[in-house]
C-alpha cells in the first residue's frame, strides 16, 4: 500500500468520510453506491483493494477474530452521542498520526482511547 485509503462501510458516520477526504484521503463510502452489504463481502473487498475499513459495526471484530478474515485494516469506531462531534478531527487526528499502524492491524477508536491490534499478534 503506498497511500493509505479508506473504504467506509454503512455504519460509518458520514462526517468522517467529510473529514478524511478534506484532509486528502481516499475514501471509498459504501452509502454511497448500495443501502445494504454484506459484511464479508466489504471486509474483501477492502482487502483486494488495500483499504483500511472504517466501521461503527462490532461484527467486523468477529470476522477478524474468530473467522480469520485477511483485512487490510479495520478502524471499530465506539463513539457515543454525546462525543461525536469530536469524532471527525478525532480519525483525522488518527490517520495523522498513527496511519501505518492502522494497515493490518485492528484498531479501536473511542473518545480519549485508542487500541491497535496486530492480526499477526493472535494467537
Amino acid at each position: 500500500m503506498t497511500s493509505l485509503d479508506f473504504l467506509a462501510d454503512e455504519s460509518c458516520d458520514f462526517a468522517v468520510v467529510r473529514a478524511l477526504r478534506s484532509a486528502g484521503y481516499d475514501v471509498f463510502a459504501v452509502s454511497e453506491v448500495t443501502s445494504r452489504s454484506v459484511d464479508r463481502q466489504l471486509i474483501e473487498q477492502a482487502a483486494r483493494e488495500q483499504r483500511v475499513l472504517l466501521t461503527e459495526d462490532k461484527d467486523f471484530g468477529w470476522l477478524v477474530y474468530v473467522s480469520q478474515v485477511d483485512s487490510a485494516g479495520v478502524v471499530l469506531i465506539r463513539y457515543p452521542g454525546q462525543a461525536r462531534e469530536g469524532l471527525p478531527q478525532a480519525m483525522v487526528t488518527l490517520v495523522q498520526n498513527q496511519g501505518k499502524q492502522l494497515v493490518g492491524a485492528f484498531t479501536v477508536l473511542e473518545p480519549g482511547y485508542i487500541r491497535i491490534r496486530r492480526q499477526s499478534d493472535l494467537p
